[in-house]
């Protein structure tokens, strides 16, 4: 197999992405929107909200980690962040995933991209930090758009935003958090 033979059988495996179903609904809750859309959406994110990154913050890098953070739920599909799940075990099969699906590519290109995907998975860097903080801050922000979204069907409480999302929101991005938080009290406010 040639160098662009890899590339492309990357290339074309990551379109599978667009076939993983997330929770989370569009803005205009006409439909569920799926992994690769979100990971789009979140690069827009992180170009647009850029100003609310710390100063060690690299939007680039974070920009390549969005693009690259959900490409395991191939294998591994998508765990709800308001679905109780064996952590464990999902990240053995994201592992499992990231071997299989990095493995694809030319061995150089692999050693550039798998450390991205890990930097983010554990992230203890700021740019991982702001990175997560931007995934879980787009599904509440979808959520409020749709008039709740997928917390009606998980029978979400404020609290559990909170602590689901807002701790990694406000470690990562604390002014998004201050924004988040009191959009979501009003929302919670209005449906009790």
């Amino acid at each position: 197999m040639t160098r662009l033979d890899q590339q492309i059988a990357f290339l074309n495996e990551a379109d599978k992405l667009k076939s993983i179903i997330r929770a989370t609904t569009l803005a205009d809750g006409s439909r569920a929107e799926n992994s690769a859309e979100h990971s789009w959406h979140l690069t827009l994110y992180a170009l647009v909200l850029a100003d609310q990154a710390g100063p060690d913050v690299d939007i680039n890098r974070v920009i390549k980690m969005l693009i690259l953070h959900d490409l395991v739920e191939i294998d591994a599909g998508d765990n709800p962040i308001f679905e109780d799940v064996d952590a464990a075990s999902v990240a053995a099969q994201e592992k499992a995933a990231a071997d299989r699906i990095f493995g694809l590519l030319p061995d150089d290109i692999a050693a550039s991209l798998r450390p991205i995907w890990e930097e983010f998975e554990a992230a203890e860097t700021p740019t991982a930090q702001f990175a997560k903080a931007l995934d879980r801050f787009q599904p509440p922000m979808l959520n409020l758009a749709s008039g709740g979204g997928s917390w009606t069907d998980y029978n979400v409480t404020e609290d559990m935003v909170a602590a689901r999302v807002g701790t990694k929101i406000e470690r990562g991005a604390p002014g998004l958090w201050t924004y988040a938080s009191k959009r979501i009290s009003a929302f919670f406010a209005s449906i009790s």
